[in-house]
């Protein structure tokens, strides 16, 4: 985006000298930067690099060591959230902090006034809440659930609540992460408008071809220290990914591979939604050897319910399953594990890992009754111990010991020990849910590198992604979800970006219980 305003304009907000440390670790070592009224910086930054630190201390969630926060002119007092929002900064996370059973009225004025009062002037809070939405192209109706949005309403409702409080300046936390492309144009049409009416915006997101596209300027944290500053239209995504990594990024290249044979099929197959998500709704699907299925669609559509049922946590109400040509019977996580299928959740923090337990815990959870690990029912802890060195060495996992508790590691560094315990062994079938959620470009160059490696090998492996960009480069085939159904199979390059975001959306021919073969 081009701030009009230029390098002369107003400056808004000023860090200067944020230095934070949590006992020996430093998260933020002097950092300092401006930002301009009207203008957009991203803020990039590998997992750990000191971005989320960072912001807590803008918001008054933290205190700086040293340092102060200036908005507007005039210093914000340290640990103080209520200062902030009153300063004019207001932030959209990337996890929405919606209340499901109210309404959009109620989500958007909720603490400005005392909602169920007699005087809550609903009217006029309503006709405000339909102003900003035609002026900025957030439409939403106010009446509406919150329940019944869908995710791109749900984040334009987290965008009006923060412009309801007159915020001047937007702090948004990877906000395409669950649009479709669709979404996200419409995103970036407002951001526009945004800067047109002098907001200014700091953009934190992984996704480097999106930084290029909005931001005027790209500011790289790197171990909690500013390690690059660069107007955007003078430098290039290698050059950012470098940046954030202090040397050249690779990315793994996807060379044709002719699929094996079928692996895991699902016919015809109808299961509980699980949570919020939709149920299944006869799906097919056929997994092959030595291909990458790939799944898109916008959370919320069914994929929780189906990687439940391909891990074996859920039990299908109708249709069958078959591993290798067998019918499955009994079906349980256990049962998953036995016909070798390694499991990479969707959430490393609730599901994958449990962060009270050490590493090698953790990474033997799944298997810690087999013969490897215990002898005459008792575990043997030197073997756990060795494999979670192999793993730690093999996967170069950034942690003290074995002995470590897993919630004091990066999330990169927690997915690395979940991919190493989910391709232990050479798996036939992978299910690699969300795998590179919130990892920074190092991070996601590698997890793709370890799931070609398991492609050539010849595991069948069903990658689930709500990043349109991850399906497309790594895919073999690629199918669409959406209301728990899923479109036929296309092959790599078959169908355009907005083809397959018209199917995210709904909009196409899906499943009817015919199975999908490769």
């Amino acid at each position: 985006m081009d701030a009009s305003q230029g390098g002369g304009a107003e400056t808004v907000l000023r860090l200067a000298g944020i230095t934070k440390r949590f006992g020996p670790l430093v998260a933020n070592d002097a950092v300092s930067f401006e930002l301009r009224r009207g203008e957009v910086i991203a803020l990039l930054g590998e997992n750990g690099a000191g971005k989320t630190t960072l912001m807590n201390i803008l918001f008054g969630h933290y205190v700086a060591d040293e340092g102060e926060v200036e908005a507007f002119g005039e210093k914000l007092p340290p640990g103080d959230p209520a200062a902030a929002l009153a300063a004019g900064i207001g932030m959209v996370h990337q996890h929405f902090t919606l209340a499901d059973q109210m309404s959009v009225l109620e989500n958007i004025a909720l603490g400005t006034q005392r909602m169920f009062a007699p005087r809550f002037d609903r009217t006029s809070a309503r006709a405000r809440i339909a102003k900003l939405s035609q002026d900025f192209g957030l439409h939403v109706k106010a009446e509406a659930l919150v329940a019944d949005l869908t995710v791109g309403e749900r984040q334009r409702v987290e965008i009006l609540k923060a412009l309801y409080r007159d915020a001047r300046i937007l702090i948004l936390d990877e906000p395409t992460a669950v649009l479709t492309p669709l979404e996200t144009d419409a995103l970036f049409a407002t951001l526009e408008m945004l800067v047109a009416r002098g907001l200014s915006i700091i953009f934190i997101s992984h996704k480097l071809n999106e930084v290029m596209a909005v931001s005027d300027r790209v500011l790289v944290l790197r171990a909690g220290r500013l390690a690059g500053e660069r107007a955007t239209a003078e430098t290039d995504r290698g050059e950012l990914a470098a940046l954030m990594v202090g040397e050249e990024i690779r990315t793994p290249q996807v060379v044709a591979h002719r699929a094996g044979e079928p692996v895991l099929e699902i016919e015809g197959v109808s299961a509980a939604g699980q949570g919020t998500g939709a149920a299944l709704d006869r799906v097919s699907l056929t997994l092959s050897a030595g291909e990458i299925t790939g799944l898109a669609g916008v959370s919320g559509n069914g994929q929780a319910a189906l990687a439940a049922l391909i891990a074996g946590t859920l039990v299908p109400a109708s249709g069958q399953m078959r591993i290798r040509r067998e019918t499955v019977s009994g079906w349980s996580p256990r049962a998953a594990l036995a016909h070798r299928i390694g499991r990479i959740p969707e959430d490393r923090h609730a599901i994958g890992m449990i962060g009270d337990m050490n590493v090698t815990e953790n990474v033997i959870s799944e298997s810690y009754r087999s013969p490897r690990f215990s002898r005459a029912g008792f575990l043997d802890w030197k073997a756990a111990r060795e494999f979670a060195m192999s793993i730690i060495a093999a996967y170069d996992v950034k942690c003290p010991s074995p002995e470590a508790r897993v919630r004091l590691l990066s999330g990169g560094n927690m997915q690395k020990l979940i991919l190493g315990r989910a391709l232990d062994g050479d798996p036939a079938v992978i299910l690699a849910n969300q795998p590179t959620r919130g990892l920074d470009v190092g991070a996601v160059a590698y997890v793709h590198s370890q799931l070609l490696a398991a492609r050539e090998r010849g595991a069948a492996i069903l990658l689930i992604s709500e990043d349109l960009d991850e399906v497309l480069a790594l895919s073999d085939r690629i199918v669409v979800m959406s209301k728990g159904r899923l479109s036929p199979p296309s092959r790599r390059g078959e169908l355009t970006v907005r083809e397959i975001g018209e199917l995210m959306a709904g909009h196409g021919v899906f499943d009817t219980g015919e199975s999908h073969a490769a």
